[in-house]
């Protein structure tokens, strides 16, 4: 049985099997919790975006690619593109559950049991988390439950209104 966990803090600082990147489309760093990984891990992490980019041009909103994690203490890191809130009406829902979704078959294609998520889409990209919480909470017990091989998934949250938002989503 999975166990789903939630931490204020720094992703780049945990020791886990892999940690999750909001990335962008391109995977050549940017703002936020992506700047922040790619600072963290160095330059490896940036190599091997490249390459991918070089192998299938950069990653869809919604799907996932993994990376070494450079001098980080996680495993590997697995970037994800979420997409950008337009109301609700462009699959923003769809399209986020599969972040959670496409990363999590990734760690289990690698092995992987532990793996800590920031909260994606919900910085620059302006999906609320209200909604974006609950969505990415219920994805990822539907995905562990379902495939089971999980220990642990970890919520890495930055701000004291989103943990006790988490918190509270994560006791339901």
């Amino acid at each position: 049985m999975s166990k789903l966990t939630l931490q204020r803090g720094d992703i780049t600082r945990l020791e886990v099997d892999a940690i999750v990147n909001a990335a962008n489309s391109s995977l050549l760093g940017g703002g936020g919790v992506d700047g922040a990984i790619h600072r963290a891990g160095g330059p490896a992490i940036l190599e091997e975006c490249q390459a991918i980019r070089a192998r299938q041009g950069g990653c869809k909103t919604g799907e996932a690619v993994i990376t070494t994690a450079g001098k980080l203490p996680a495993g590997y890191v697995i970037h994800t593109v979420g997409p950008v809130w337009g109301g609700g009406q462009r699959d923003e829902p769809k399209l986020l559950a599969n972040c959670y979704r496409n990363s999590l078959q990734l760690a289990l294609d690698k092995g992987l049991k532990r793996v800590a998520f920031p909260s994606i889409s919900t910085g620059i990209y302006g999906y609320p988390i209200e909604l974006a919480a609950p969505l990415a909470i219920e994805t990822v017990r539907n995905f562990c439950a379902e495939h089971g091989q999980m220990e642990e998934v970890i919520f890495v949250v930055f701000s004291e209104s989103d943990e006790r938002l988490y918190q509270a989503l994560l006791k339901d």
